[in-house]
């Protein structure tokens, strides 16, 4: 049937709208096409970009001791992951590695390049050529010798934060250290109520146990051990402390509290660290006197290397001289001390006045005396 211009002129018209509108229509897909394709290539480049890696769920101190509750995975750039960053479960269970005697096994890490990966080599004390190899069929340390593998011995010490640390911070080597709380077969925890506290002791601090002499000499007779506070029915003990104690350190304590006892004047306190995860301990000076050093001699509880440790300090000839000078010289002093043994009385009883306050306010009861 023929058609007028005008019905030819409407149909030319609807198919070139039917091609622009297809035209249109096709750019629109392909476009919507590319922008899937670059959202897709994006998500994968951040995908790539991306690493699992292990975050504080807490805030954390200066010395507190790390435990793997307290951290949980997410996922971070990979340029912003710290070169030593390390697996919790290795970290903490490597790093706090010691052998039965007391000698460090040490953390090392090299990439791997086929995987661009940190990788984790034990050595014994650093020694490139010992080293420590872990069975994982018995989960027990290695080294190997003439090819053949001798196990040993180990024990461990806590890990602890070796600086202030926010919660969503990444766990790197750098961040922890080891407690020197060595759990060795002769370590004990012991309780006292015979030394002075800091007023704003709380557990978890790390103290030196010292002894001041009324001649003002001072002391250091324990260092760097982790305090608790001993809670009895919901009340802090103002002046009791709990610490982990080796055999030879519960000898030279017991021995300075005896001392303490019977020079007038004479003071058994402690002090606190101030960063105690960057702070290395102090080395005690306080040397024994002949009768517990006979004992200590004697004693199957000590090992070996406490032995020679303490036996080297008392030896030696500086604090050996320092102790005939000043503590032996203080118990045979029979001169008039009066005045000092009484200030240093009041300055005893205002500290554990002052520190019943302090907990008190921490925990909003009246704290009690053992």
């Amino acid at each position: 049937m023929a058609s007028n211009p005008m019905q030819r002129q409407a149909r030319n018209f609807f198919l070139l709208g039917m091609a622009i509108t297809i035209l249109i229509a096709g750019a629109i897909v392909l476009l919507l096409f590319m922008q899937m394709k670059k959202v897709k290539e994006e998500n994968q480049n951040y995908k790539n970009s991306m690493q699992p890696v292990y975050v504080l769920t807490q805030n954390v101190n200066s010395g507190d001791v790390l435990t793997e509750n307290m951290f949980t995975i997410t996922n971070a750039l990979k340029s912003s992951v710290p070169d030593d960053y390390a697996n919790v479960s290795a970290l903490l269970s490597a790093y706090s590695l010691y052998t039965k005697d007391g000698v460090k096994i040490t953390t090392d890490y090299n990439t791997d390049n086929a995987t661009n990966k940190a990788v984790q080599h034990l050595y014994l004390n650093g020694d490139k050529n010992s080293e420590v190899f872990k069975d994982e069929a018995t989960g027990n340390y290695y080294i190997l010798k003439n090819n053949n593998k001798e196990f040993i011995e180990t024990t461990t010490a806590p890990v602890i934060a070796k600086i202030d640390a926010k919660a969503n911070t990444v766990i790197s080597q750098s961040l922890v250290a080891r407690s020197n709380e060595i759990d060795t077969d002769d370590v004990r925890k012991q309780e006292y109520n015979t030394i002075v506290l800091p007023i704003d002791l709380v557990t978890g601090d790390y103290i030196d146990v010292r002894l001041q002499l009324p001649n003002g000499q001072d002391f250091i007779v324990v260092s760097k051990k982790r305090a608790t506070i001993p809670d009895v029915s919901g009340e802090l003990l103002t002046d009791t402390v709990q610490m982990k104690m080796s055999e030879e350190e519960i000898l030279s304590l017991s021995c300075a509290i005896v001392e303490a006892y019977k020079i007038e004047g004479a003071k058994l306190y402690a002090t606190k660290y101030a960063d105690a995860g960057l702070q290395q301990a102090s080395s005690p000076t306080y040397v024994v006197n002949n009768e517990v050093a006979s004992l200590m001699d004697s004693d199957p509880n000590i090992v070996e290397k406490a032995k020679l440790a303490l036996g080297a300090r008392y030896n030696s000839n500086n604090l050996k001289s320092m102790r005939e000078q000043y503590i032996n010289s203080t118990l045979t002093q029979k001169g008039d001390e009066e005045n000092y043994k009484t200030k240093a009385e009041e300055s005893i009883t205002s500290t554990k006045e002052t520190r019943q306050k302090y907990l008190q306010s921490l925990s909003g009861t009246v704290p009690t005396t053992k």
